[in-house]
């Protein structure tokens, strides 16, 4: 039962739903029967850390372990946060509503920088203290993983332990070893001992940064015997060791992607410059359309869920893409499930892809060119050509589809004037094409192009790691030269807000001195920094003045190209060569081939211990 302090909160607040638990699914043992306790927290709304895949593959893989507990707990929205702090109400999980103090174990996952603070902010509703030099043997052991792992620094000192890469083996190392730890009566510092033999483990405690006068690093050098110098990520070899998870804990308010999810495959072949996903969790590795097909219909059934999105950051790279839909082609429709593929790409879609993905109910079409010129799409590597926008265009078009929705970035390194320009003549010349089309569908009449442009951020471990990011002033002439080059009402044009993406790009490419700024800014007021209502720009410059920190220093500036980084001792496959070699390739605007086309040699084949794909001769070059 809820205790009255609880009942109380909830009577206050505006969806109550996301903080009762109870939902169908959900994992409930006895907690004196077990012998590890471990609360997944992640760092943002019920609605949004519901939608998170990650959490759903570890909760049934560390839950099938009998005497394993891991519960659930998310960031409290302001109206909760408020009753919990006036009515003293720690932060709990929906499970057992016991407070985060209580477990072994308090694992957050780092998936964008503008969640930081609200880490922070959960520690805090805790009542655990932030630094981990602060926690003493009666603390639980806080830990991290997830993407932004690939450079932690920034909240490093927040956390005894960080995982770099894949947590499916790596994370029942880590709660094996703690179950150990705690029946032998062992001191933290020997358990961080054993824990950093485990791949991937990082322990930040472990590592000591100095500094060159002008703010660049000098050194980063272990502290201790036995510590490795470089941290390398874990990594899943066979992904068909590892079933996807068949059983959801189904929310009791919508979700953000309130669907069955089923991973079909990890990273990917297409090396676009910018992305960060598509480089840190290299080499691309695909589970068999047999195994997938039946995880995907026990998941719905399951579940009672009408919607299953098969989950990748390339879904239409699969190489049994057709098999697979042809598959789950037998049971969708008499089940009235609808596919989803949320990662199409402009150059393999096909008639035969629409054809096995509607046969239920349309879902909308996004593609996402990214540049809006040859000459930059060459620049970023994205491999795509205006002759393949137009053919994938006129494939839906002729299906029926009426709006398309384009993604594209600005600020991308090499950008000028004429390339905004083409972002606005890339939508006009797909809205021409439509009427151009005769053999749509009757009563089509109409078509909306939607152009959504993010602000470019150079992330670490990507061949942009060394360019700076456009000003706020570029950035806004940009967005004022985009909107005056459209000239049609049926585009519409939304752009990302630059200070927020300012932000980002200095806790993206930051070290362990932005941790106190962190502090600073959640201690007055910064929380939910991903949600433009909370965000508070002006507060986050007062706290890197109060420290001396300039973080133009961070955003601004390029890096040099054997500069040491604040990421410099983790080591996520992609060697430092090939990414300097891609830098140089881009700035000449030249393209590299998808990796299950040519290998081009970026190191990440060592992690597997042999070639990425079984290539063939005349294909390799």
């Amino acid at each position: 039962m809820l205790d009255g302090k609880l009942k109380q909160a909830l009577a206050m607040v505006q969806k109550p739903g996301r903080y009762t638990g109870g939902e169908p699914g959900s994992v409930y043992k006895e907690k004196e029967q077990v012998d590890l306790r471990f609360a997944f927290c992640f760092p943002d709304t019920y609605e949004v850390g519901m939608s998170f895949l990650g959490e759903k593959i570890l909760y049934e893989l560390i839950n099938a372990h009998p005497n394993w507990w891991m519960e659930r707990a998310f960031m409290s929205w302001l109206d909760m946060k408020e009753q919990m702090e006036t009515l003293g109400i720690p932060l709990y999980t929906l499970e057992s509503k016991d407070p985060l103090t209580q477990f072994d174990i308090v694992g957050f996952t780092l998936q964008y920088e503008m969640s930081f603070t609200n880490i922070l902010a959960m520690l805090d509703l805790a009542g655990i203290p932030f630094y981990a030099k602060d926690r003493g043997e009666e603390w639980p052991l806080i830990i991290a993983g997830g993407p932004c792992v690939c450079n932690g620094e920034p909240v490093a000192p927040f956390f005894d332990v960080m995982q770099l890469g894949e947590g499916e083996d790596q994370l029942q190392s880590i709660c094996a070893q703690v179950e150990q730890a705690k029946k032998e009566g062992i001191s933290k510092e020997e358990l961080l001992l054993r824990l950093v033999k485990i791949p991937g483990v990082y322990i930040p405690a472990f590592y000591d940064v100095e500094y060159q006068e002008d703010g660049r690093i000098q050194t980063i050098r272990p502290n201790r015997p036995g510590v490795p110098a470089v941290v390398t990520k874990a990594i899943l070899k066979d992904m068909n060791a590892y079933k996807p998870p068949v059983n959801f804990v189904v929310p009791l308010i919508g979700a953000i992607h309130d669907r069955a999810q089923v991973e079909v495959l990890r990273g990917c072949v297409r090396g676009c410059r910018f992305c960060q996903a598509g480089f840190i969790y290299r080499p691309m590795r695909q589970r068999d359309a047999e195994g997938l097909d039946r995880a995907a219909r026990d998941l719905c059934a399951n579940t009672g869920y009408e919607e299953v999105s098969l989950t990748s950051l390339s879904t239409s790279d699969h190489s049994q893409l057709e098999e697979l839909l042809d598959r789950m082609n037998t049971w969708v429709e008499k089940e009235h499930v609808n596919i989803a593929l949320p990662s199409l790409r402009v150059d393999n879609f096909s008639e035969s892809l629409i054809e096995k993905t509607t046969r239920v109910r349309k879902s909308g079409l996004t593609f996402a060119p990214e540049a809006g010129t040859q000459r930059l799409r060459d620049v970023i590597n994205k491999n795509v050509t205006w002759e393949e926008i137009e053919r994938t265009c006129t494939i839906a078009f002729k299906a029926g589809y009426t709006s398309v929705k384009l993604y594209f970035m600005m600020g991308l390194p090499t950008e000028t004037l004429e390339d905004i320009e083409g972002i606005a003549d890339t939508a006009h010349k797909i809205v021409d094409l439509f009427y151009q089309v005769k053999d749509k569908p009757k009563g089509k009449g109409s078509v909306q192009v939607t152009i959504s442009c993010a602000c470019f951020v150079p992330k670490p471990h990507t061949p942009f790691q060394f360019c700076p990011q456009d000003t706020k002033e570029m950035l806004e002439e940009k967005q004022a030269h985009l909107r005056a080059a459209v000239r049609s009402r049926k585009v519409k044009v939304n752009c990302h807000f630059s200070d927020i993406s300012f932000l980002e790009a200095v806790v993206a490419k930051g070290d362990r001195r932005l941790a106190p700024v962190l502090v600073e800014a959640y201690r007055n007021g910064c929380y939910f920094d991903g949600w433009d209502e909370c965000f508070h720009y002006d507060t986050w410059l007062e706290a890197f003045k109060k420290w001396g920190i300039d973080p133009a220093f961070y955003a601004y500036r390029t890096i040099g190209l054997e500069e040491i980084t604040p990421w410099s001792h983790m080591d996520y496959g992609v060697t430092h060569d090939f990414l300097v070699r891609e830098y140089q390739k881009a700035l000449e605007g030249k393209t590299t081939r998808p990796c299950n086309k040519a290998c081009s040699g970026c190191g990440a084949n060592q992690l597997l211990g042999g070639p990425c794909f079984e290539y063939h001769q005349d294909l390799v070059h």
